[in-house]
């Protein structure tokens, strides 16, 4: 009996529920009955600001190739334009443009570090929640294999009742 009560000590640690079940098969049919996975992303998304969305969406973009592209053309035209005497915004220091790649990185570091802080809850959640599941399923499948054996040494004194009765029966006969 002290087996039992550990599990459902660990059942109400791990699970964060609280059971009041009398034994391991109300326990068990509380554990079956209430869902533990959740789905992460639709509880992320229902508590994502607008910050949040923007800090992704930026993440998303600047961490493409089509940005590193767009950027390097921007940044091959700025020289370009720059050095030809087409645009006079910088001279050939480019003073200006080292300004606004300070600013940019400046700007979009926090940011991607952000969206990467909420990536790595979103995961840590999400490994929690295997852990549940996983914690379930072995409650379920340990208490399936107790049942199973209960069945096998039901079955077994079934049969040496028959052969019992059946060899009471030849000696009848």
């Amino acid at each position: 009996m002290a087996v039992k009560k550990s599990k459902r000590e660990i059942v109400k640690l791990l699970l964060n529920q609280e059971f009041t079940a009398e034994d391991d098969e109300e326990l068990l049919d509380l554990l079956v009955e209430q869902p533990i996975a959740i789905d992460i992303d639709k509880q992320e998304d229902k508590t994502m600001t607008r910050g949040d969305r923007v800090a992704d969406k930026l993440s998303e973009i600047a961490g493409s190739w089509g940005f590193i592209f767009g950027f390097t053309l921007f940044l091959l035209l700025w020289i370009i334009l720059n050095l030809a005497g087409i645009i006079k915004l910088d001279a050939f220091p480019f003073i200006l443009l080292n300004l606004l790649l300070s600013c940019l990185a400046a700007l979009q570091a926090p940011i991607i570090m952000m969206s990467q802080n909420r990536q790595a809850k979103k995961d840590s959640l999400r490994n929690q929640n295997d852990y549940r599941t996983d914690l379930k399923s072995e409650l379920i499948t340990e208490e399936m294999h107790h049942k199973l054996e209960e069945i096998l040494r039901n079955e077994r004194k079934i049969l040496r009742l028959l052969e019992d009765d059946a060899d009471d029966k030849d000696k009848k006969n």
